[in-house]
């Protein structure tokens, strides 16, 4: 639409001598136009068809004219000088006539029956410059007329201004009426045209508005059927286009809006749950806090882990040392297979309980662990008659026996003593730090 004032101003410049040019290229175009598509005017040149044209030299095509299929008596043909034209939304829009003649003008009711027109444009006079263009195909105000079989009554007719008249008809066929509107145009002289154009532009607003949503054609007709009709339906057809241009533009406005809508929504929403993630968490009050019990039983927390088994050189030390072993449910005492954990029989824990050889003021720090496969009599712990273990002298301890080990009692350095390399994995853990109190059985030393 923005182009339209530069478009306005180009035609209201236009030498006279251009418009000569492009009129001769468009005849030029409609006479190639016709041989291409093998255009012919033979039924209207027929003899019994002669008589129905106004204009021996204006007749309609073959291939677009209105072929009358509504026989009213025996006498009737399928033949009248008038042509579909082609709309920009619709094939059909336009019936182009020429006014009817006193022989034809049955045919013209005919023909507006037939298409069920709703609305009739006039562009002439019945009489210009003293010469019949048009038959009157309408009866007075408020009397009726008829037109072979067809009863023409006029309802009313009013004068908008000087340059049109409108008329309220009702056509009855058969006991059946319709109602159509006719707008007759005064001011629009033969082979002229008119002083100004809002008297048309405002003849085809009340045209469309007429017509509504009707899909039939749209009638128009001057005398002969071509000159003014054909400008008529240039106007209209200019008309259509730019609506449809409009309402083209509007689809890609309407969704450029939708687009925006739709992202400033996106955005909206994409904020908020910012916003909601960048909210701390609520703390819950420590008075509402419910504090858990201390657990006592430290039986699912500590245990003691075989060594590896690997060689290492006696040294000198504590020679004596007992494990306690889990008793089973069945009252015996057995020696796990693999691993020997505090924790495995299900009650308290049972900690070894270490006896000094020599020095009574020494307090030997390690323990000798039983070995993973010791059997009951062999070894250096042996069963007694309770079914304790008894404590054996460190002489029956071979070095060949890998099982065990035998560490010095004068090691200083209490922060190296589970370091890899040194004693391995079977380490006493030390006293945790955490609000746990150590079961009463964690280490007691006798003397």
């Amino acid at each position: 639409m923005e182009l339209l004032p530069s478009l306005l101003s180009t035609l209201r410049t236009v030498d006279p001598e251009t418009v000569d040019q492009e009129y001769n290229a468009v005849r030029s175009q409609t006479s190639l136009l016709k041989r291409d598509l093998g255009l012919t005017t033979e039924t209207g040149a027929l003899k019994e068809n002669i008589k129905k044209n106004r204009y021996k030299d204006i007749l309609p095509y073959d291939q677009s004219r209105v072929v009358l299929s509504l026989m009213t008596s025996d006498s009737d043909h399928d033949y009248i000088n008038a042509s579909f034209i082609k709309g920009a939304s619709s094939d059909r829009r336009y019936i182009g006539s020429q006014g009817p003649l006193s022989s034809t003008v049955t045919d013209f009711w005919r023909m507006i029956w037939q298409h069920d027109v709703k609305v009739i444009v006039m562009a002439c006079r019945e009489i210009e410059m003293g010469k019949k263009k048009c038959e009157c195909y309408w009866s007075p105000v408020h009397q009726s007329a008829a037109f072979g079989p067809f009863t023409v009554y006029t309802q009313g007719e009013t004068r908008p201004n000087e340059d049109l008249v409108v008329r309220a008809l009702t056509v009855t066929y058969q006991q059946v009426t319709r109602s159509l509107v006719q707008y007759q145009f005064l001011s629009w002289p033969d082979h002229d045209v008119p002083y100004e154009a809002a008297g048309v532009l405002d003849l085809l607003e009340r045209a469309r508005n007429s017509q509504g949503t009707h899909t039939s054609p749209l009638l128009i007709h001057c005398s002969a059927g071509c000159g003014r009709t054909g400008v008529i339906c240039a106007l209209d057809y200019i008309h259509d286009l730019l609506v449809t241009k409009d309402q083209y533009q509007f689809i890609f406005t309407a969704v450029t809006f939708m687009f925006e809508q739709a992202l400033q929504s996106s955005s909206q929403q994409l904020y908020s749950n910012l916003s909601e993630l960048k909210k701390k968490p609520t703390r819950t009050p420590a008075s509402s806090t419910k504090r858990q019990p201390q657990q006592t039983d430290m039986s699912d927390t500590y245990a003691v882990v075989n060594k590896p088994k690997q060689p290492h050189p006696p040294q000198p030390g504590p020679a004596y040392a007992t494990v306690a072993t889990p008793r089973t449910n069945s009252g015996s005492r057995s020696l796990p297979a693999s691993h020997h954990y505090d924790n495995d029989s299900g009650g308290a824990p049972i900690y070894s309980t270490v006896r000094p050889r020599a020095k009574p003021s020494a307090t030997p720090i390690y323990d000798i662990a039983a070995p993973t496969n010791q059997r009951q009599g062999e070894g250096p712990l042996a069963p007694s008659n309770n079914g304790e273990y008894q404590l054996l002298p460190a002489e029956r301890l071979s070095q060949a026996d890998d099982d065990y080990e035998d560490f010095s009692s004068s090691v200083t350095d209490m922060t190296n003593l589970c370091s890899p390399g040194g004693i391995g994995f079977n380490c006493r853990i030390q006293k945790p730090r955490g609000p746990r109190d150590p079961p009463a059985e964690w280490s007691r030393l006798e003397r």
